[in-house]
């Protein structure tokens, strides 16, 4: 498979101020609060993320060249006292500006706790007997999952400690699935800081069924393999022989009439600022931040081995902390531009994502088109613009794609894969609340709730979120047929939550009023929400009280640097949500001020068996679409292909081969991929980023 040339330019490296931390500004980050505080051995960092300057500073860089200072923010945790810091550090002057205690709290988990509980817990004899008591002896196969509390499971005799709970795996043999070999009813207690363990939970034990929970294929039973009917497919090549349409300078990318700007954290993963449209000449403002915010994700069966399972991948863990190397032809098809992430680990030590986010261009089928009835035709096909990034969150996969179109639109969709989580069952034991996936083996019910984080400048920060409703009007003597259906637009006036309704189609624009279009109607993008799914919680359910926003599909606040996660900073071993329901106690106004929308969309997930050894990717997403943000359709002046569709080209010549070529729509495994050879705009752009050829 062809996806890029060899050839290529030195990238360009040019500095922006919201660019991440680089290893070397990790480095001496942690050094700073080492010779200040004594942070090092003993302690751990849970993170550190660059401090984003305000907007007026980045003005001032843009138009002036002046630097703002360079700052980073660090959580660390002492061990030996169990206390959470938090730190904020001038990397310009290695000094800090900022230290304080929070009391009461948990930092977010990191990887190498995970990884030295696994190590810890398979080393304890307490451990290595209640398996072996299993017919369980050989540890090289057995895989220890260690998972965080909420504070509603926190047995008391534990409270004040840095906990983590695990799970058993086992493993049938050398590269097989773990999670195909949950041992149920057996989990362990563990004191994080001491990496002590505190106690074993041995509720109860199944007979293990035999199953077949493989998908890697030499580990597919022969029986199974050989069953398969499925003819091969031809090869598919993606061809962009005068290289991509858009450019990429450091972490700025532009296409067509699109700027925007790659960020990242450990947190929210990648993150996207500055989204810009040239319109007619004139840069135009559509979003200063876009990110993820909190993702969680409640497990809806309240037996032993999941009635503690309710993750917070976001905050408990973080996104950037679980990104993957991305791979040409597999997770990225066409010709590719990768960029690199560096994060840090709890000694905060930096290490480099290779291949973090991708950036590519994809085909989608037809854009426009109208035939007249004379004969005459006219069509467009749809190119769009994509940048995404995959994480790994234990058994799960969650693959993030924000796509730019042509037209204005902006789609983020999320694709979850990976491997469900699956418990044992005795024979004839009823199993309610998961679907039965295998031989005595059900996948148990549960949710994925998404907030996006949408910091929305729709011509400039001044803006106001309208909910857009559809009614039916009465039938009366001047709607006899019952015909009429008027659209109705509310203003938001005050912070505070709404909710999805079916009936209405309810939908939010958010509306610059100061600014009209060539219509004289005020310019706005509309949330066109999708995958907009109900808590199903009650009011009073620990987990709906420690992720509040799950409870609401949007939320609107004043945009306020300092409340950046809906369920609060701290929520490893929470009980309260300190995020968006006490934000909008104040009840500050939402009129014609800089406005965040949070909108909670997700996957309401009854487990099928065609999800089992492996998921098939479930696709979510959510569209941003201009509404009189233009005064007609932006992409009239977008050119028709060379080839084919050009004025003039008959289509009756083509013969078998070329229509064959050009009249398909293509789609690989991780996201739809729709390239023509034939189907090539002039290049607006050429990139500077290494070009990769599989």
């Amino acid at each position: 498979m062809t996806a890029g040339r060899a050839e290529q330019e030195e990238p360009k490296m040019t500095f922006h101020p919201l660019d991440p931390l680089s290893g070397p500004e990790f480095t001496r980050a942690a050094a700073v609060l080492g010779r200040a505080h004594g942070v090092g051995e003993g302690w751990r960092f849970a993170s550190i993320e660059l401090v984003e300057p305000p907007r007026a500073a980045i003005a001032a860089f843009e138009n002036d060249g002046v630097l703002p200072e360079r700052r980073a923010r660090a959580v660390v945790l002492e061990r030996a006292s169990n206390t959470t810091w938090v730190a904020v550090v001038s990397l310009d002057t290695d000094r800090v500006v900022e230290w304080g205690e929070v009391p009461g709290v948990q930092a977010n988990f990191t990887v190498d706790e995970w990884e030295e509980a696994d190590t810890a817990l398979r080393a304890h004899p307490e451990v290595v007997a209640a398996l072996a008591k299993r017919g369980i002896t050989d540890l090289e196969h057995v895989f220890i999952d260690t998972w965080t509390y909420g504070d509603a499971v926190i047995p008391d005799k534990y409270r004040g400690l840095r906990l983590g709970w695990a799970d058993v795996w086992v493993r049938a043999g050398a590269g097989a699935n773990p999670y195909a070999g949950p041992v149920s009813g057996l989990h362990f207690v563990i004191d994080v800081n001491t990496m002590n363990l505190l106690e074993v939970e041995d509720t109860f034990t199944v007979d293990p069924p035999a199953v077949m929970g493989e998908y890697v294929p030499h580990l597919v039973p022969e029986r199974i393999r050989k069953a398969s009917t499925r003819p091969p497919l031809k090869p598919l090549d993606i061809v962009q022989p005068e290289g991509p349409s858009f450019s990429l300078d450091g972490n700025l990318v532009q296409w067509q009439n699109w700027s925007l700007r790659v960020g990242f954290n450990y947190r929210e993963g990648m993150t996207l600022h500055q989204v810009t449209y040239t319109d007619a000449g004139r840069v135009r403002p559509i979003a200063n931040r876009l990110s993820f915010a909190e993702m969680v994700v409640p497990y809806r069966d309240p037996s032993v081995d999941h009635f503690r399972r309710t993750a917070f991948d976001i905050g408990e863990w973080g996104l950037g902390f679980m990104t993957t190397s991305l791979e040409l032809g597999c997770d990225c098809l066409g010709e590719i531009r990768y960029l690199d992430a560096v994060l840090h680990n709890s000694a905060g030590e930096p290490y480099t994502i290779p291949n973090a986010f991708c950036i590519h261009e994809e085909d989608n089928a037809v854009l426009w088109k109208h035939v007249d009835h004379d004969g005459g035709a006219e069509v467009r096909r749809m190119r769009r613009l994509v940048v995404s990034f995959h994480v790994t969150v234990a058994n799960y996969e969650y693959l993030v794609y924000w796509r730019f179109y042509q037209d204005g639109n902006i789609e983020c969709e999320v694709r979850a894969t990976g491997i469900m989580v699956v418990t044992h069952l005795a024979a004839g034991q009823p199993h309610p609340n998961g679907t039965l996936v295998d031989e005595r083996t059900y996948a148990p019910f549960h949710q994925h709730f998404i907030v996006a984080r949408l910091d929305l400048d729709i011509d400039g920060p001044s803006n106001t979120v309208y909910r857009s409703e559809t009614r039916i009007e009465p039938i009366d003597a001047g709607n006899p047929l019952g015909l009429a259906l008027t659209q109705q637009n509310t203003p938001i006036e005050t912070e505070g939550f709404d909710d999805f309704d079916w009936n209405t189609q309810r939908a939010w624009k958010v509306v610059n009023e100061k600014t009209p279009n060539g219509l004289g109607t005020p310019v706005s993008y509309k949330l066109v929400p999708g995958g907009a799914i109900p808590s199903f919680f009650h009011a009073s359910a620990p987990a709906l009280q420690r992720a509040q926003v799950i409870g609401h599909t949007v939320w609107v606040t004043p945009n306020d640097s300092g409340e950046r996660w809906p369920c609060g900073e701290f929520v490893n071993q929470s009980g309260v949500d300190h995020g968006l329901p006490e934000w909008i106690q104040a009840g500050r106004t939402v009129r014609d001020t800089d406005v965040v929308l949070w909108y909670t969309f997700g996957i309401h997930h009854i487990t099928r068996p065609e999800e089992w050894p492996v998921m098939p990717a479930d696709i979510v997403s959510f569209w941003l679409k201009p509404v009189g943000f233009f005064d007609r359709n932006p992409s009239l002046d977008v050119e028709p292909s060379p080839a084919h569709c050009a004025p003039g080209m008959e289509h009756a010549g083509h013969d078998h081969a070329d229509h064959d070529h050009a009249g398909h729509d293509h789609h690989d495994g991780a996201v739809a991929d729709h390239q023509h050879e034939n189907g090539h705009t002039a290049p607006d752009a050429t990139s500077t980023e290494p070009r990769r050829t599989a």
